[in-house]
């Protein structure tokens, strides 16, 4: 069983290792055939791509934040994160059929 983070943000790495979370992997980008059940699959991800990680047995992990319509569009460092309320949430997500 592998944790992967997926960001493409520096802020978020950093976040990640002050909060001391154990990650296999860091990946900018994720393929859903690479991830097998029991995996962990941390990021903030559109939903279809949530889903289809749910669908493999894997666990999702969003990282969730409470921001200001004034911090979106640009990158964001670790102190901004925890002053933003950086937190990590599981989800289940499922596509309705």
């Amino acid at each position: 069983m592998t944790t992967l983070f997926v960001t493409r943000h520096p802020g978020a790495v950093e976040w990640a290792a002050r909060q001391g979370l154990h990650i296999d992997r860091h990946v900018a980008h994720l393929a859903p055939a690479s991830i097998a059940p029991g995996d962990t699959v941390i990021g903030v991800l559109p939903v279809n791509l949530a889903a289809r990680i749910c669908e493999r047995g894997a666990h999702y992990l969003n990282l969730s934040l409470d921001l200001p319509a004034e911090a979106r569009g640009r990158e964001l460092s670790a102190d901004e994160l925890e002053r933003f309320g950086a937190r990590l949430e599981a989800f289940k997500v499922r596509a309705m059929k």
